[in-house]
C-alpha cells in the first residue's frame, strides 16, 4: 500500500468531511514537527504516515458498530490508534499514557485539533486508572496478551470489544494466553502489513472463573 493508496482507503471507507481531512493532515504535520524534539514514532515511518499510522489505526473501526460509546486506548504514545479513532468517528476516547512528554503532546494535540469534547488523556500508569467499563479496549504495541489481560480486564464486560494489533505474533500470543483466560477472539489480517494480525473479540474472564460459570468450551 502506497501513501496515495492509504489516503484513498480512508476516503472510501469513511465519510470524510473537509474538516475531518484537515484534522488528519494537521495532526500529521503536528506530529512531524514534534518528532524533532522527541521520539514519537520510528524515523523510518515519518515518510509513510498514512500507511503506517493513519490507516493502521483507522482499520480497527471496521470491527465495531458506529454507535457512540466509550473507547479506552492503552499506551497511546503518539496517539495511535486513539486520536485517529476520535477524528474519524463519534467514539469518546480515553487515551492512557504514563510518559510525561507523551502526555503533554497528546493534550496539545487534542487542544489544537479541537477534540476536547471527544478525547481525554489519562496521564498515569494503567494500574492507577479508576475501574470503569468501556465499549472498546485497544492497545497497540503495549504489552503481550498474557500481561495485558490481567492489567486491562477490569475495564471490560462480556460485551466489550478488544482490538489489539499484534504484528506477526498474534496467533502465538492468543495461544499462550488461552490456558489462563477464557475469550472469544480471532486473528484478523492487517490491511497495512501482510504478515501482521489483529486480535479481535471479547474476554469472558479467567479460565477458572469462566469454568465456574460454565463459559469455558
Amino acid at each position: 500500500m502506497t501513501e496515495e493508496d492509504a489516503q484513498n482507503w480512508i476516503k472510501t471507507h469513511f465519510d470524510v468531511s473537509r474538516g475531518t481531512w484537515e484534522r488528519l493532515e494537521a495532526f500529521i504535520a503536528f506530529l512531524k514537527n514534534e518528532a524533532q524534539r522527541q521520539n514519537l514514532v520510528s524515523a523510518a515511518s515519518l515518510d509513510h504516515m498514512w500507511v503506517r499510522h493513519i490507516v493502521d489505526s483507522a482499520q480497527l473501526l471496521r470491527f465495531v458498530s458506529p454507535k457512540t460509546s466509550t473507547w479506552i486506548d492503552l499506551g497511546s504514545g503518539a496517539g495511535f490508534p486513539g486520536l485517529i479513532v476520535a477524528i474519524l468517528s463519534d467514539w469518546r476516547v480515553t487515551l492512557v499514557e504514563s510518559r510525561a512528554k507523551r502526555i503533554e503532546f497528546l493534550n496539545r494535540a487534542i487542544e489544537q485539533l479541537g477534540l476536547g469534547d471527544q478525547a481525554r488523556v489519562a496521564g498515569m500508569p494503567v494500574e492507577r486508572l479508576d475501574t470503569s467499563p468501556y465499549g472498546v479496549i485497544s492497545a497497540r504495541a503495549f504489552a503481550p496478551l498474557d500481561r495485558l489481560l490481567p492489567l486491562a480486564s477490569r475495564f471490560s464486560t462480556p460485551k466489550t470489544i478488544w482490538l489489539l494489533p499484534k504484528g506477526q505474533n498474534a496467533a502465538n500470543e492468543l495461544a499462550d494466553a488461552r490456558n489462563d483466560w477464557n475469550f472469544d477472539m480471532r486473528v484478523e489480517p492487517s490491511i497495512t502489513q501482510a504478515d501482521a494480525g489483529i486480535l479481535v473479540g471479547r474476554v469472558l474472564g479467567t479460565a477458572r472463573k469462566a469454568a465456574a460459570k460454565g463459559w469455558r468450551k
